[in-house]
Order: C-alpha cells, then sequence, then structure tokens
C-alpha cells in the first residue's frame, strides 16, 4: 500500500468517526480538518457510500449517518488512551460525584477495548498520575450530569437554591444555558425566571432540584455574548 493510500485510509477512517459523533459536518469543515479540497472531501463521502456506509446528504447544511447506524468500537493508540487515563486523574478529583462516576465509566468501557499491552500500559499511568487538588477527594454536588441533560434537552428545572449572602433558600424556574467549572466546583449559567435575567448558580448550593418536562425556546445568546453581557456590567 502506497504512502497516498494510506493517508487516505486514515483520512476515511477519521471522516467515519467525526461523523458518528456530529449530527451533521459540512464538506468545508471536513476539508479544512484533513487541509485537503472540497473535491477530494467529495470523493472520499462517495468511497464511503460506495462501502455501504448509509450517509445522509442535507442540500447546505452537510452531511450526517443515518439513525442507528454503528461503527465497531474505536481503537486508541497508546498516547490517545495516556490522555485519557491523565484525564482521569484530574476528573477524580473533581468535586461532583455524578460527574466522576460518569467518566469513570466511560473510561472502564474505553479500557475494555484497549489492547492488552496498551490497557496494562495505560493502568500502570493511572496510578503514577498525580493531582494536588482536592486531595481528599471531597464531594459537594452530586447534579452535574442530570443539568447537562437538561441543558441538551432544552427542559425547565426547578432548583432551592441557597444564598450565603442572606441566608435564605429560594425556588427558582430556571432554563439552563451554560455550564462551567472553577477550582473544581462547577457553575450553572441559566435564565432565572424569577429574576428574567441570566444568573450563575454554584452546583453546592444546590439544594434541591427537579427536571420539568416542560421544555424552553433555546437561548438565541451565544457564551460569548453571555460573558461580554457581564463584563459590561461589571463597568
Amino acid at each position: 500500500m502506497s504512502n497516498s493510500d494510506t493517508k487516505r485510509l486514515s483520512r476515511l477512517t477519521a471522516i467515519l468517526t467525526r461523523l458518528q459523533t456530529k449530527h451533521l459536518i459540512t464538506a468545508s469543515e471536513l476539508a479544512d480538518r484533513f487541509s485537503v479540497s472540497k473535491r477530494t472531501i467529495y470523493r472520499d463521502i462517495r468511497a464511503l457510500e460506495d462501502a455501504g456506509v448509509p450517509i445522509l446528504t442535507e442540500e447546505g447544511k452537510g452531511y450526517a449517518l443515518m439513525d442507528g447506524y454503528k461503527i465497531p468500537p474505536v481503537m486508541f493508540t497508546e498516547s490517545e488512551a495516556n490522555a485519557l487515563i491523565t484525564a482521569e486523574q484530574l476528573i477524580l478529583k473533581n468535586k461532583d460525584a455524578s460527574f466522576v462516576k460518569d467518566y469513570t465509566d466511560a473510561v472502564n468501557k474505553i479500557k475494555a477495548v484497549l489492547r492488552n499491552n496498551t490497557k496494562n500500559k495505560a493502568n500502570m499511568l493511572s496510578s503514577r498520575i498525580l493531582s494536588g487538588q482536592n486531595t481528599e477527594r471531597v464531594r459537594t454536588s452530586n447534579n452535574l450530569s442530570i443539568l447537562q441533560l437538561a441543558l441538551t434537552n432544552y427542559n425547565l428545572v426547578k432548583i432551592k437554591y441557597y444564598s450565603p449572602e442572606n441566608h435564605q433558600t429560594t425556588e427558582r424556574m430556571v432554563e439552563p444555558f451554560a455550564i462551567y467549572t472553577t477550582k473544581e466546583n462547577w457553575l450553572l449559567i441559566a435564565l432565572c425566571r424569577l429574576r428574567n435575567d441570566y444568573r450563575a448558580f454554584r452546583l453546592d448550593r444546590i439544594e434541591s432540584l427537579s427536571v420539568q418536562n416542560q421544555t424552553f425556546v433555546p437561548h438565541k445568546i451565544t457564551f460569548e455574548e453571555y460573558i461580554a453581557l457581564i463584563e459590561k456590567k461589571c463597568l
């Protein structure tokens, strides 16, 4: 097999992986990602289709895999496995219990498909990677996974939130917008219907929450625009 054939096979595999991980992807995105022309991407898509991969083309939007189509488990290189193991050791120090559990479960599934030699090296590396943060592994929240699902499915969430400034607990109906982390704690950015404005809620101060069946209209503001709005208020 020539070097060009090897490169193309690697690119076809990478394209298939990206199609599986994204709902829609354009020829321009793929061309930029692999530093080739769009014409080359068109040929690659046809090659995958000829090989029996059910690729759907949405005019003006991009390519997607047919619902329900699965590709065989992805094989990881040793360097890729090491990156995941290193990230795991950092995440084990996170203060949200649900996030730690979900990531640990995911890494265990990944380890299951590693070659034995790579798996042994990954297990050895996990015992040699240390983080000085949250050394006692204190867990201060357990709602990150639930809020992630509420955010991506546009579900309203009712929360009871404790404010240490006035020592009060208030009930809020919020529209999850974004999530970010600081010092191993997590904050939910949401449109608070009580205040009719965006607010940041520390997850460790949410005393209870319930995801509602009711959905909300997706926010048109981007996270960058939200940050700019906050900075403007602070001026």
